[in-house]
């Protein structure tokens, strides 16, 4: 089983990714992200990661243990009402994660998370990479107005890159 799941990881990379989410609809999410934080104070990262990486692998590490990994060093969490969020695909194992830092997650239960999830996957599953991250950022951007507006006159100061990152 092994060493199914480290060929499978080798053998999709940033190509696949490319494939399943073409430059387009990557400029359509940032831009999407941009729009979004124009309603709210919190910070949105998407990251879109073909396979583990190899040292992932031997140790047997899964797509959550990664996502909160690439949550720090996409310095998701260094944002100063403690809002960002991250959005991690990973496609060789099917993997969503949603990683919220602790100024979100006081305010939203587990199965909020869960719910987002679940809408990534049907999309997914039905083929809309692109719809189902669309989805997915409406739904967090949904809970970060609801939790950290804007206050009239104020604008998000883009603490982090808009950008989709791509691994």
């Amino acid at each position: 089983m092994k060493l199914q799941r480290f060929f499978k990881h080798r053998w999709i990379d940033h190509k696949d990714v490319e494939r399943l989410l073409p430059q387009a609809a990557v400029e359509n999410l940032q831009t999407l992200v941009q729009q979004s934080e124009r309603h709210h104070s919190g910070e949105i990262c998407i990251c879109v990661e073909g396979g583990l990486p190899l040292s992932y692998l031997w140790k047997g590490l899964t797509a959550r243990q990664r996502a909160v990994t690439l949550f720090g060093k996409l310095r998701v969490w260094d944002t100063d009402a403690n809002n960002g969020v991250l959005i991690y695909l990973q496609i060789a194992d099917r993997a969503i994660e949603i990683v919220a830092d602790r100024g979100l997650n006081a305010h939203v239960t587990a199965a909020e998370w869960l719910g987002v999830v679940a809408a990534l996957r049907e999309q997914l599953k039905a083929g809309g990479c692109e719809a189902g991250l669309i989805e997915a950022v409406a739904a967090v951007d949904a809970l970060l107005t609801e939790h950290f507006p804007l206050r009239p006159g104020t604008v998000n100061r883009n603490e982090l890159p808009d950008r989709v990152v791509v691994l």
